[in-house]
């Protein structure tokens, strides 16, 4: 698929902001202008930036029912109720329970603290009415509610008829109707004026336990070590790493390179990253998955089970069968997927509209939203995939850059049992017999909604570079903005009328890769950079015909030896 370069060439005001903070902050050029692209233009809020602080998080009690949650969960810890952390089956859900969890375990006695996570197959997302009955049966009279529970009216109402409280923590879209809980944390509501809207659900998690630390005259200290969960939510759910989800997540990360919790320390091991700088990159592709694999596979409760580990013994084994639950959930998601594709190419009006939904029977729920991940790559379109599950249809929708598909969802929620996520991500139940007129709907608001330019895949641009500013202290520079995520992108750059300098060559299996040496006119040095999947470009290459890049900067490490390497995004021959 051809991609659309989106490359604006800096502006007066933004060249004159990257000159000051260069002579200020004594950085390179380039990185500068990136800061006063992102709107970083004094030395105080680069500071800021550069430097996050614990003491910059927002005061908790900022949140609507904060003081009524924290006075609840006191009385509870203080009359020894039975309490019950419940999460859902996903990285965000699992960390936060795991993270409650292991803060209140300063305050009450095992026997009178218990978690649950719901079966993605039997019980769906959410808060089910099996898990209140697994409350009530156990003599649960607290239910906190990670990651879930923002709509979940009726089954809130009926866990009160059970004479059971729930404190909701979630940052998902409230429907007008909020559930009867007896406090409801969420930044979204429409009467919420916290701060900051794009915490994870274990970041609200998170500041439930700050507040209840702080109610107890406790610093915090004894939540430091749990942020490596926060890391882990953060770059898992997709979250903007901004605010004060970039102050959880520079920490986050700290403890997770430094001194993770054993359960991580485990997943970590078998990932192996033992040794190396964690990423925001390593979480996403290596760590999130595994943690996830376990709920899409099995119950996402092994999970929960992994990350409250005691000891690196069990830690390691329980790591070990999630990371096969990891490589089963490959082998399936790529059959499921090599099927939706054949599906389509059987029935090409199923890619002719704004909309791809595709429903086959007999899939596996738990790999649904990564096949439609994958439909949405290919096709560059918003993507539902459907399964059967407990007498409904499941589906799991993902968007593209620009296009609300939550918002589309919601049009036709009259036809839906039920329905929730995010901007590029929503899970949906619906009766099979409304799911044409669902189809219709759906591609009836896309048609009055969806804008062309959101049907082309985009290369976001931040600069344009001469091969001779791209060096060691430019990459010192850069490594000061992590950690990189969601509006906060790590920067791409572009080079223009660059030529082979004679030894570029096909490398890979398949010889489908070039395996770049670059000049420009700007230095003799070459430059190496690596091309992965472009190899119809080389001929055109290496007949010395001058083309444009767009790439990140790397670093490579062969042979003990670390240097530059350019990983290209796009070619385009001139």
């Amino acid at each position: 698929m051809s991609n659309k370069w989106n490359y604006v060439s800096p502006t007066h005001d933004q060249l004159f902001k990257r000159d000051n903070l260069s002579q200020t902050l004594g950085l390179s050029p380039a990185v500068c202008l990136l800061l006063a692209q992102r709107g970083i233009a004094s030395e105080e809020k680069a500071s800021q930036y550069f430097n996050p602080s614990l003491k910059d998080l927002h005061d908790p009690f900022q949140f609507p029912d904060m003081q009524i949650a924290v006075d609840r969960l006191e009385k509870a810890l203080g009359n020894k109720e039975k309490i019950l952390v419940y999460g859902d089956y996903d990285v965000d859900g699992t960390t936060a329970v795991a993270l409650v969890y292991k803060f209140l375990e300063l305050f009450c006695s095992k026997s009178n603290l218990d978690y649950y996570i719901p079966d993605r197959s039997e019980e769906g997302c959410g808060i089910s009415t099996q898990g209140i009955d697994y409350a009530h049966e156990n003599g649960v009279n607290l239910i906190i509610a990670l990651d879930c529970g923002i709509k979940a009216v009726d089954t809130i109402a009926y866990a009160n008829t059970l004479h059971i409280d729930v404190i909701v923590c979630d940052h998902h879209k409230p429907d007008e109707t909020l559930p009867p809980a007896v406090a409801i944390l969420d930044a979204k509501r429409e009467d919420s004026t916290y701060p900051y809207q794009h915490l994870s659900g274990c970041g609200v998690g998170f500041k439930f336990m700050q507040a209840l630390a702080l109610s107890n005259g406790m610093g915090l200290s004894h939540l430091r070590n749990l942020l490596d969960l926060c890391a882990v939510s953060i770059a898992s759910d997709i979250v903007p790493i901004t605010g004060e989800n970039r102050i959880l997540t520079f920490y986050g990360l700290k403890q997770l390179n430094q001194n993770p919790s054993k359960g991580l320390k485990g997943i970590i091991d078998v990932c192996e990253l033992s040794g190396k700088e964690i990423t925001i990159s390593d979480i996403v592709f290596k760590i999130g998955p595994r943690l996830n694999a376990s709920g899409r596979m099995m119950n996402g409760k092994e999970a929960v089970d992994l990350l409250l580990s005691k000891d690196f013994k069990s830690a390691k084994a329980k790591s070990e069968n999630i990371d096969q639950y990891n490589d089963d959930r490959r082998e399936l998601d790529k059959r499921i997927t090599d099927e939706a594709y054949a599906i389509i190419e059987k029935n090409p009006e199923l890619i002719s509209g704004k909309v791809v939904v595709v429903f086959e029977r007999e899939w596996h729920k738990g790999v649904i939203g990564i096949v439609a991940s994958r439909l949405t790559e290919k096709y560059y379109k918003p993507a539902i995939v459907f399964t059967e599950s407990n007498g409904f249809i499941s589906g799991s929708a993902r968007s593209v850059t620009g296009f609300d598909i939550y918002a589309a969802i919601e049009s036709a929620k009259d036809l839906l049992e039920n329905f929730g996520g995010h901007t590029f991500a929503v899970g949906i139940t619906i009766k099979e017999e409304n799911l044409g007129l669902f189809k219709d709907r759906l591609e009836a608001y896309a048609e009055e909604n969806m804008i062309e330019a959101q049907m082309t895949q985009t290369l976001d641009i931040d600069t344009a570079l001469k091969f001779c500013e791209i060096n060691n202290n430019l990459l010192a520079d850069m490594r000061k903005m992590h950690p990189f995520g969601p509006y906060n992108q790590k920067p791409v750059f572009c080079s223009f009328g660059v030529k082979d300098s004679g030894t570029s060559k096909l490398v890979g299996k398949k010889l489908g890769h070039i395996k770049l040496d670059v000049v420009d006119d700007s230095s003799e040095s070459v430059m190496p950079a690596i091309a992965f999947g472009m190899g119809h470009f080389y001929r055109d290459i290496k007949a010395g015909k001058p083309f444009d890049m767009c790439y990140t900067i790397e670093e490579n490490t062969y042979n003990n030896v670390t240097s530059i390497q350019l990983l290209v995004k796009d070619i385009k021959i001139n």
